[in-house]
């Protein structure tokens, strides 16, 4: 969900200024709007159900408790032992070994951050009055602490961020402090302690808030309709938002300090705004109208098909909320850019794959004259257009 071009794989892509490159991004981010972020939410919204359908249904406080305990010690357990996950399977080592067992790390953990979410959430319900002030006033000090910390990038969620299954990061799990569990494990803990119980909490009572806030002001008494407007609404400012993107990173590019962080976390919060109202949108259309009836039916296939599709994507990653990025940290205007690479990092790829051939058969020209030489005294020489000919 999360995320940032600081933490890309392949490194941040800084496109040209050139119409091919303008295509490849409006085509990325038609496919993390329309194909990525409606997977993800799919797959939240049957997982989130399903566990309130078997996790102590009927008692709430219990239920929303032991979520917390779920998701606080697995985030711990992946914490820890993501170093051992990234030595132990790679797939130039074993291939298949690393397929399997990536794709079941994807799917616990992404139980268990559904978990962690639905706890924190679910408590917020029981003790919080529903009211617009109680909900407006969380919202605020819950940004304003994240914005303290440097920490309000980690709102952000698809359609805004994608994560690819790349093997070179797919188990990394970034902390706030970046402390090492082998020379320091003490600090290390205490990190790991505040991302996931201060930075997270604060994350989700955002979330909450604006939900919260959705559902009182958007047309309260007709929920249908409050999630057709919260579409409209939500995509719309994901539009504008990534329409100011270019605007913004000229700004970034010759702000500094303060100026440059405050211009950065209002763009953020900006395009979280449309960002929650696609969820929740996305989320009750999927309650109203995709098999009413059927409850316990509508939300397993959401939940299997969803990360079974996000996975043949390359993307199964997007479900998961993991580890704290730091707000611009990223060089010049690229802190407004959004992390949303999929078919630009193919091309990456492709690209460079090619001028790695390009190097190989260079390469295997000059040992082959080499060898020539050895065996035949000769003369290597260039002709008029740089190519190389023996001369004996």
């Amino acid at each position: 969900m999360r995320g940032s071009t600081a933490g890309l794989a392949e490194g941040t892509i800084v496109s040209p200024d050139t119409v091919h490159a303008a295509f490849l991004m409006f085509l990325d981010v038609m496919f993390s709007s329309l194909l990525a972020a409606p997977a993800v939410i799919a797959y939240w919204r049957g997982t989130w159900n399903l566990i309130e359908i078997f996790l102590f249904p009927n008692d709430a406080l219990l239920s929303a408790f032991s979520s917390c305990f779920i998701g606080t010690i697995g985030h711990f357990v992946f914490y820890y032992y993501q170093r051992r996950f990234s030595q132990s399977f790679h797939p130039d080592k074993h291939r298949i070994t690393f397929m399997i067992i990536s794709r079941m790390y994807t799917a616990i953990y992404g139980v268990v951050c559904v978990n962690g979410w639905r706890g924190g959430w679910s408590l917020m319900d029981l003790f919080i009055p529903k009211k617009v002030h109680t909900y407006f006033a969380i919202l605020m000090i819950s940004c304003i602490l994240l914005a303290f910390c440097k920490g309000l990038r980690n709102i952000s969620a698809s359609p805004l961020a994608i994560s690819t299954d790349h093997s070179k990061d797919y188990f990394t799990v970034p902390t706030m402090f970046k402390a090492s569990p082998i020379s320091d494990p003490g600090f290390y803990f205490m990190d790991c302690t505040f991302s996931v119980l201060i930075i997270g909490t604060l994350v989700v009572f955002v979330w909450r808030s604006m939900f919260a806030l959705c559902d009182l002001l958007i047309y309260p008494s007709d929920e249908s309709l409050s999630a057709w407007y919260s579409l409209t609404l939500g995509y719309g400012i994901i539009a504008v938002t990534f329409g100011l993107q270019p605007l913004l990173k000229w700004a970034c590019d010759y702000l500094t300090g303060f100026w440059r962080l405050a211009v950065a976390d209002v763009f953020l919060f900006l395009g979280f705004v449309g960002t929650a109202n696609v969820w929740r949108s996305v989320w009750s259309l999927l309650d109203i109208y995709f098999l009413p009836d059927e409850v316990l039916i509508s939300n397993l296939i959401t939940h299997g098909v969803s990360i079974v599709f996000l996975a043949m994507l390359n993307c199964s990653n997007s479900v998961l909320v993991r580890g704290v990025y730091i707000d611009a940290e990223e060089t010049g205007g690229q802190c407004v850019i959004f992390p949303v690479y999929y078919i630009r990092l193919y091309f990456q790829k492709e690209r460079t794959k090619k001028q790695r051939r390009q190097l190989d058969a260079e390469k295997g020209q000059q040992t082959e004259l080499l060898e020539t030489c050895e065996k035949s005294p000769a003369q290597i020489v260039k002709n008029v257009n740089g190519d190389h000919k023996i001369v004996t």
